[in-house]
């Protein structure tokens, strides 16, 4: 049809069509409606006007209704048509609540109001909006520019001709689209995985971002502070529209942030910038990029993308918030927790269940090691050498990292093992590879390898060693019963998780510093259990006092953080 001179949709072969389908004329006074027909729009008549069809076909009970063309035909039930600005589709626009799709796909711009969107969301629909299904677009234009900038400075250094040049870009065509729908893949996988995310951080960032005079509440249609007061009871939170508001405006303001300061000059970030360009050029031409003119642009767009999907749209926020770090202090963190505890290889091995078990289980395990990037990301915001080069900082980890990963076995209780296995079970219950459920049902204890290789350090002992000692006091002084009791209290606004965090560094904090105590004690022992019932035998009637105020607490049932934070408090007598 497109090679027909002046074609029209009647020079369509119609025996393609399936049974019952046809093609008929806008201008027609009525369209007669088979039974198959009938059947899918879900209608009863047997004919209907070209404007009534229309609006049936877009109110069809169907798995997914895609928009491509021009026009808005969605809006909400409070919008009036005046209020939409398209009057050529005012007889056949519906409201969202009437959409009887599961999913809706945007492939043309603004073929629903944003209010639409939302009100299509709130009544069960999956959306997001045209902007976020559209970005390849926007995505492929961004590479392909950059791409033709560093080539034609090798053409201007004479290490290519212009001929040369075409044909490679024609060459990396399907890899430039396999880059550019990654980025799109992650960018859909953050908003549909954080369904469950805090709302009182949402809200807080929204102030923040309205403060700073970035944002305007009212023009991006996000809910009022009453109305998230509502979804907050109602336990709906934000809508996957508004969420991919929200994600727009931390990507603009951590771009900013970014590219202001000094992260991109960062002798590590030459692997990163080469991971942006498809494969031929990586090794021929890595020196011109060194040189691109764009070069901090490009870093400071991959590192937005990048934490952001991986790690939220309020994540820096949340960091900043806590610690009162400058963004490049958060971005290094960041990097610094990718790095050493291997996140890559985690997240391509969840990936890699795409079609093999439920969406919802994928978004678990993302959501679930969400907690080891927080932590980790907080504890080297408070790592003094924190703005060492990067690649010194992660071998200085790594390795103490991989070795108590590798024996958390031996290393752990077997009431914590027994913990760490049930996770794991569950999981392999939803059939995630045994390997791999193993690897997130882990996070939680290797987080304490961080102060393990620390301490390692500061006393002379191996890793092996003082990790034996770390989790054998953490067995004994019911450290590990202590945090799950922490886990249990309720975080549903900003400061019950500030307090939750807290408690939990504390415990962390006080069981290294017991450890390095007991490691100081005789530095010929190497056996975790002699160790221990040395420095035992020296803090007897504490210890006493200790299990009794903890076996009190074992006792009475359900816990409040007043409680803990006494338990904490005594506990610290022992250091």
């Amino acid at each position: 049809m497109f090679n027909l001179a002046r074609s029209s949709w009647a020079d369509y072969d119609r025996q393609l069509l399936s049974k019952g389908g046809g093609i008929y004329s806008r201008k027609a006074k009525s369209v007669e409606l088979s039974p198959e027909v009938k059947k899918v729009l879900g209608v009863d008549a047997n004919s209907l006007t070209p404007t009534d069809l229309i609006r049936a076909l877009l109110k069809t009970p169907v798995d997914l209704l895609y928009n491509g063309g021009i026009g808005t035909y969605v809006k909400s039930a409070n919008q009036t048509h005046a209020d939409v600005g398209d009057r050529a589709n005012d007889a056949i626009r519906v409201n969202g609540a009437e959409l009887r799709c599961k999913v809706v796909a945007e492939g043309g711009n603004l073929g629903l109001t944003q209010l639409g969107r939302i009100e299509y969301a709130l009544s069960g629909g999956k959306i997001n909006t045209d902007a976020i299904d559209n970005s390849a677009g926007v995505d492929c234009s961004d590479h392909e520019v950059n791409i033709k900038i560093l080539l034609n400075s090798v053409v201007s250094e004479g290490l290519m001709n212009v001929e040369q040049r075409n044909k490679l870009l024609a060459e990396m065509t399907d890899e430039v689209g396999v880059l550019v729908l990654r980025d799109n893949y992650f960018q859909s996988q953050s908003l549909s995985a954080r369904k469950s995310m805090l709302l009182d951080a949402q809200k807080r960032f929204i102030r923040y971002l309205e403060k700073a005079g970035k944002l305007n509440r009212e023009i991006e249609f996000l809910p009022s502070d009453e109305e998230l007061a509502l979804r907050k009871a109602a336990k709906t939170g934000l809508t996957s529209p508004e969420r991919a508001v929200l994600l727009a405006y931390s990507k603009i303001k951590l771009y900013d942030d970014v590219l202001a300061s000094r992260v991109p000059n960062d002798p590590y970030m030459s692997t990163t910038l080469v991971s942006y360009f498809p494969a031929p050029l990586h090794e021929r031409y890595r020196d011109q990029m060194g040189r691109h003119p764009l070069r901090r642009e490009i870093l400071a767009t991959y590192l937005t993308n990048e934490i952001i999907n991986r790690a939220g749209s309020t994540y820096v926020y949340r960091m900043q918030e806590e610690t009162g770090a400058r963004t490049p202090d958060v971005v290094r963190a960041y990097l610094l927790t990718r790095e050493i505890f291997d996140f890559p290889s985690f997240w391509q091995a969840v990936e890699a269940l795409d079609n093999k078990v439920p969406a919802a289980v994928q978004s678990r395990m993302l959501n679930d090691s969400e907690r080891l990037i927080n932590r980790a990301t907080l504890w080297f915001l408070h790592y003094p050498n924190l703005k060492d080069d990067i690649a010194k900082t992660v071998e200085h980890f790594a390795h103490g990292v991989r070795t108590v990963a590798a024996g958390l076995d031996k290393f752990l209780s077997s009431e914590e093992s027994a913990g760490l296995i049930r996770v794991a079970d569950d999981l392999c219950q939803n059939d995630v590879p045994e390997d791999l459920a193993k690897r997130l049902a882990s996070f939680d204890p290797l987080y304490s390898a961080l102060d393990i290789v620390e301490i390692a350090i500061e006393t002379e002992r191996s890793v092996e060693e003082v990790a034996g000692v770390y989790f054998v006091l953490g067995e004994r002084l019911d450290l590990s019963w202590l945090r799950s009791q922490i886990g249990a209290l309720p975080a549903d606004s900003h400061w019950q998780t500030l307090a939750k965090t807290a408690l939990r560094d504390n415990v962390s904090g006080l069981q290294g510093e017991i450890a390095s105590l007991v490691l100081k004690l005789s530095p010929g022992v190497t056996v975790a259990d002699a160790l221990f019932n040395e420095w035992e035998a020296k803090h007897r009637s504490e210890l006493e006092r200790s299990r009794q105020l903890l076996a009190d607490l074992r006792s009475a049932g359900t816990l409040d953080l007043s409680m803990l934070s006494v338990a904490l408090w005594e506990l610290r007598n022992l250091a």
